[in-house]
């Protein structure tokens, strides 16, 4: 699983930094074109089409132990069989990081039991879900599954501060209100300047919005609290932008020995050639 998640990191960021600096915060497209656009795909993207989507690639063994639970979930009746198949479909699905049925799992929990903490799983994992993929026909109804679980937690429980920092993120990138995203991720680390998740969401919009002296402020905090090779680079490249090349080379030496894979840390010799000259 170690290898497995290095390698989830070095895609997320070769992937991200390809396009995070060139793609601009939604916002400033027509509101009426994107909800119809992200209404029209939603009926593409269902917890079965997420499912066959995400058992391409797995192994065959692991694929016949999902169908299985998929098969007796269809045939329960009473709702505490559903709740334990619901459950071990997650844990399973999640097992092999496969995010979008994980959030639809979670998803269908919370619908039996209206469990906060089942919202707050079912958001998480949509929004980990969404940023995977690059199709807006799957990434755009993902996202409104995303909002709608985070919607849930904070009706439960208004001043939920995890569920406020998800809805926030999920605001800014994907939907055409980015500034209430913005708001209520600024509301979150107000009430806690720590919260991981909230400043690591600012960071990258900062960036996005190419603020890196506010990006650098966010991930000092994430590295401070959870350091990894993810952030060290986001830091780096933000250093970078603003020619602070001393305090680059460092983040990006973090990343290396973080990640300790070989190929971000071609990537990252290169960079730090680059700005050794």
């Amino acid at each position: 699983m170690h290898k497995r998640n290095q390698l989830i990191v070095v895609t997320t960021v070769l992937v991200i930094m390809g396009i995070l600096l060139v793609q601009p915060i939604k916002g400033l497209i027509n509101e009426q074109e994107e909800t119809a656009e992200a209404g029209a795909s939603g009926t593409m993207v269902s917890f079965l089409s997420e499912s066959q989507r995400a058992k391409q690639g797995l192994n065959p063994s692991i694929i016949q132990d999902i169908t299985e639970l998929e098969a007796e979930l269809a045939n329960a009746e009473s709702e505490e069989a559903k709740i334990a198949l619901l459950e071990q479909l997650a844990e399973k699905w999640d097992s092999v990081e496969r995010h979008s049925p994980v959030g639809f799992s979670y998803e269908e929990l919370a619908r039996i039991t209206n469990r906060p903490e089942h919202w707050l799983n079912a958001g998480n994992a949509f929004r980990a879900a969404y940023n995977a993929v690059q199709d807006t026909s799957i990434s755009n109804p993902l996202t409104a599954n995303a909002i709608h679980a985070y919607q849930q937690v904070l009706e439960q429980d208004p001043e939920n501060l995890d569920a406020k920092a998800g809805l926030g993120a999920a605001y800014v990138g994907g939907s055409a209100n980015p500034m209430a995203g913005i708001t209520l991720l600024q509301e979150v680390v107000k009430a806690n300047p720590k919260h991981l998740d909230a400043n690591k969401s600012l960071g990258l919009f900062s960036m996005q919005s190419r603020q890196f002296d506010k990006a650098i402020e966010r991930f000092l905090t994430v590295v401070e609290l959870s350091p990894d090779a993810e952030s060290y680079f986001y830091l780096a490249t933000s250093y970078e932008n603003i020619g602070l090349k001393k305090e680059a080379i460092a983040a990006f030496e973090k990343s290396k020995q973080l990640a300790a894979d070989p190929t971000l840390n071609q990537f990252i010799d290169r960079k730090i050639e680059e700005l050794s000259k």
